[in-house]
């Protein structure tokens, strides 16, 4: 059962990656190995209400990554364009790193608004959402991330 334990320990650091690499679901991770550890001793130090509790912060969590992005970029007006250009920008700036994922995105959202409606005041506008949508979402998943996994460590050691 040593082995499972390690599995725990990967999703959880796979999980917190994850929350700056868009492609990986980090929550999802953090979750899953959250759930194993609990698994492996029968609830019997975290319980299943326990797991609940932290269940719905990471459904919030996950909610907030999916729809931050959504609703800054929306409330700028984003276009279509625009929207596409900060899924793609988002998956080069992978190759950059944080701050490529931070960059990316601005720059595909100010593409793509400027093809769509050729105002580069409107493209900065909605580059500038973007970026704002990603640095919030970045910032509540992280505070999440780590509420949920001190929730789990009190119970786990208390």
């Amino acid at each position: 059962m040593d082995w499972y334990w390690v599995v725990v320990g990967l999703l959880v650091i796979v999980g917190f990656v994850g929350l700056l690499v868009p492609i990986l679901p980090g929550i999802v991770f953090i979750f899953s190995g959250l759930l194993l550890a609990a698994w492996l001793d029968d609830f019997s130090r975290v319980s299943e209400v326990t797991m609940m509790v932290i269940g719905l912060l990471s459904l919030m969590a996950w909610a907030i990554d999916f729809f931050a992005s959504y609703f800054t970029a929306k409330k700028a007006n984003a276009s279509k364009l625009a929207l596409f250009g900060v899924m793609i920008g988002a998956l080069v700036g992978i190759l950059g790193g944080v701050v490529g994922l931070i960059i990316g995105p601005v720059i595909g959202a100010v593409i793509g608004e400027f093809i769509a409606r050729k105002n580069s005041g409107d493209a900065v506008r909605v580059g500038v959402a973007a970026g704002l949508g990603f640095l919030l979402a970045l910032v509540v998943k992280l505070v999440l991330a780590i509420m949920i996994t001190s929730i789990f460590a009190y119970a786990y050691l208390y």
